[in-house]
């Protein structure tokens, strides 16, 4: 694959007019060499699904100012430690067994990840990861017991026309929870549609890279 550079300009000049989205770059399966080429045109915000697939592209990668890698994929517990090495931000908190896992090689190890996001699953879809609408305020009040700078909230949409709704419903959450949380949603299908709703951080794989 490369990089789609007229789709590039187009994102970036619909962030224009939102001055407070950043664009993140999901770059699962992508070559080393295209991730250099987008840090040299001056990007720094990237997201990974996979541990191990980090680990490997991104170690040689910390030499430029600003530079955020941020995991979006499930996380297994048993994959903790290296994930909390890696990551300035985990995006994927869910369960409480995780949470619990987290905070017990924070207070062990020196780590790199600072942030963390609460996933939620806004469609109630049972083969999607994330926290349930219902059980989200409970889980942000136990991390935040548990001393976690949570400093936002993910979802992943159903697969639909038009997933306003959701996106609408997650800013609604969002409110009730704390106004002051960032929001992680839309990606390369709805990104345009998830700037309405005051996303905070737009993923984009699909369209940057073809």
């Amino acid at each position: 694959m490369t990089i789609n550079k007229n789709n590039l300009i187009e994102i970036t000049g619909n962030l224009k007019s939102f001055k407070n989205t950043n664009l993140m770059i999901v770059t699962k399966n992508q070559e080393i060499q295209d991730i250099k080429s987008l840090l040299t045109e001056g990007f720094r915000l990237f997201g990974e699904n996979r541990v191990q697939e980090a680990k490997q592209k991104y170690e040689d990668l910390r030499n430029y100012e600003n530079f955020g890698l941020h995991l979006i994929g499930p996380l297994q517990t048993n994959k903790v430690k290296i994930a909390l090495k890696i990551f300035d931000a985990i995006q994927t908190l869910d369960r409480y067994a995780l949470v619990d896992e987290v905070c017990k090689v924070l207070s062990k190890n020196s780590c790199r990840t600072k942030e963390f996001y609460i996933q939620v699953n806004i469609g109630d879809e049972n083969q999607k990861s994330g926290v349930t609408v219902q059980g989200l305020s409970d889980l942000y009040n136990y991390s935040l017991k548990k001393q976690l700078n949570i400093v936002g909230l993910m979802c992943i949409p159903p697969n639909v026309d038009d997933p306003s709704s959701y996106f609408e419903r997650m800013k609604i959450i969002r409110d009730k929870i704390n106004k002051k949380l960032n929001l992680s949603m839309g990606m390369s299908s709805d990104y345009k549609i998830a700037l309405n709703y005051d996303s905070d951080i737009i993923r984009i794989g699909s369209l940057i890279f073809s």
